[in-house]
């Protein structure tokens, strides 16, 4: 994974990778872009997910569905978090953080990283109903398909103005 601001058009309103880290640990959801199955045109749709960390976000999904087959169809996905947002009428600007990352999605995991990437949305999400979670989550393993995005590089940009 590289961290790499030199693309960002506003070079006056970096984050710091530290900050960027934080914020890819924190944030509620995220938004995954794709292309289109039919290679025309594009999808994106918000999901939760979790950060390992590492160079990997993990998301969870039925094993069925357009955001599975449009990654059958090209595995380059784009995912954005947002941070806190703050619009200021009177300056007609918006105080934002936000995270890009450029990744390759990969599914049909083995079954430990998915129990594991699991766990960790449990953590995330439930971290007082951890047990009960993992309970849930053997119940419907079946049933849950988990994508791991490896992160290729990553970018951020705020207008700190939350005051």
């Amino acid at each position: 994974m590289k961290f790499n601001n030199e693309q960002v058009r506003r070079q006056d309103r970096l984050m710091d990778e530290n900050k960027a880290f934080d914020l890819l640990k924190k944030a509620e959801y995220g938004v995954l872009s794709m292309r289109s199955e039919d290679g025309e045109g594009a999808y994106g749709i918000p999901v939760s997910y979790v950060w390992d960390k590492g160079n990997s976000i993990y998301i969870h999904c039925a094993p069925v569905g357009r955001k599975l087959r449009c990654m059958d169809a090209c595995s380059e996905v784009s995912f954005c978090v947002v941070g806190r947002t703050r619009v200021i009428p009177s300056e007609f600007t918006t105080a934002y953080e936000s995270v890009v990352m450029r990744c390759t999605a990969h599914r049909s995991l083995h079954e430990a990283e998915r129990m594991s990437a699991l766990s960790l949305l449990i953590s995330k999400y439930a971290p007082d109903d951890r047990m009960r979670g993992i309970d849930y989550a053997n119940r419907s393993f079946h049933r849950t398909e988990i994508i791991r995005l490896d992160i290729l590089e990553i970018s951020a940009k705020q207008k700190d103005r939350f005051e």
